[in-house]
């Protein structure tokens, strides 16, 4: 946590190989009633000047010269972690060195366009202040990647377009499912959807999922769930089926809605407005499920930074659906279970650690026409 107070403005460093990102950055958070206490091109020239003067808040930048943002990530959080907002170019091979330097221990990332830099960096409104202060707050003890976790299961190989469409074998993937579980998450989420996702089964009920990131990143992000668990995660697209054992992931920059055909569950992909701040939203993506799958429905809210997803738990719930939201303790940042735990939204209140045992549990005994009520507490 940071040692800033009211009274001590948040101290900041800035790694980026570009003179004119540091300098333009610097101005922006100094701005923003900050202190840049540190600048410098690469990793090894910082890492002498933060030993001498410690921030609250690094802002990194991805591929730099001599050491690469990920190498030395991995150093800091073996030696002294520190909340870090990665700030980044987005190119195709940019999102998977950025999912690579989240799971490394980052606690968020901005986004730098190719087109229009200069103005975007002068921009009060490009995310990078709100990022810094919602690192600054972050728990990292609550990483994923700093506790004990099991061994990934064997990858199962990369999904082809061709594949989904051939006739399944006959197992549980193959099957309509009678449940669906919606999870939301933003700040902190990339490691801690697949500490849990790693630990679910493919005999899980179809999961939809919301985390909050940009349209560059969401297919890389599926992609590498995919290889470090047991179930199917995709990108969702409109109409794909929700089935046992399968993750449909909301693209960054669509909202995503469940809705059913038949006896089937299938995901509406749409463009549209910004739905308190956010595309994709989890509350309409919650909300969706409220009025679709009903009490047939599990809603877990993790880490992450606001309140969006706390209505539309409130939602599920009111209809009978099941609730759950990660601890305070276990989160990276307790902004959305808080909001949602403090409308009442929220059944249950479950660490990190205990979440996909729950889940597990809950899947098994939350049969259709059952109540919250009277269903078993877990």
């Amino acid at each position: 946590m940071s040692s800033a107070t009211p009274e001590a403005p948040l101290r900041v460093a800035v790694i980026d190989d570009s003179a004119v990102v540091r300098q333009q950055l610097s101005a922006l958070l100094q701005a923003a009633g900050m202190v840049v206490t540190i600048t410098a091109s690469d990793p090894l020239f910082a890492w002498p000047k933060l030993e001498a003067q410690w921030p609250d808040v690094i802002v990194l930048d991805v591929e730099m010269p001599r050491m690469d943002g990920i190498s030395f990530l991995k150093r800091l959080m073996a030696q002294r972690p520190t909340p870090v907002v990665m700030c980044s170019t987005l190119t195709e091979r940019g999102c998977e060195t950025t999912l690579q330097a989240l799971d490394a221990g980052a606690v968020a990332f901005v986004t730098k366009p190719r087109l229009g830099l200069r103005d975007f960096l002068q921009s009060p409104d490009n995310g990078l202040v709100a990022a810094v202060r919602a690192a600054a707050r972050a728990n990292l003890r609550a990483l994923p990647l700093l506790q004990p976790t099991p061994a990934a299961p064997a990858a199962l190989g990369a999904h082809s377009a061709w594949a989904e469409s051939a006739p399944a074998p006959l197992e549980a993937m193959a099957q309509t499912t009678d449940q669906v579980l919606a999870f939301g998450s933003s700040t902190g989420g990339v490691q801690t959807i697949e500490a849990v996702l790693r630990q679910l089964p493919r005999t899980m009920p179809g999961i939809v999922l919301v985390q909050h990131m940009p349209a560059q990143f969401t297919a890389a992000f599926a992609a590498r769930l995919s290889q470090s668990t047991e179930l199917e995660v995709l990108e969702a697209r409109d109409g794909d089926r929700v089935l046992n054992g399968r993750v449909l992931l909301a693209p960054g920059g669509k909202h995503m809605r469940l809705r059913r055909s038949g006896a089937q569950y299938q995901v509406e992909v749409r463009d549209g407005p910004l739905v308190g701040h956010h595309k994709p939203s989890v509350d309409v993506l919650f909300k969706s499920v409220a009025q679709v799958a009903g009490r047939n429905a599990i809603g877990a809210l993790f880490t992450g930074m606001g309140e969006d997803g706390a209505r539309g738990l409130l939602a599920m719930r009111e209809v009978g659906a099941r609730t759950l939201a990660q601890d305070e303790a276990s989160c990276v940042v307790y902004g959305m279970p808080k909001a949602a735990v403090a409308l009442g939204a929220v059944e249950r209140v479950v660490a990190l650690q205990d979440m996909a045992a729950v889940l597990r549990s809950w899947s098994l005994k939350s049969a259709p026409g059952r109540s919250p009520s009277s269903a078993p507490a877990g």
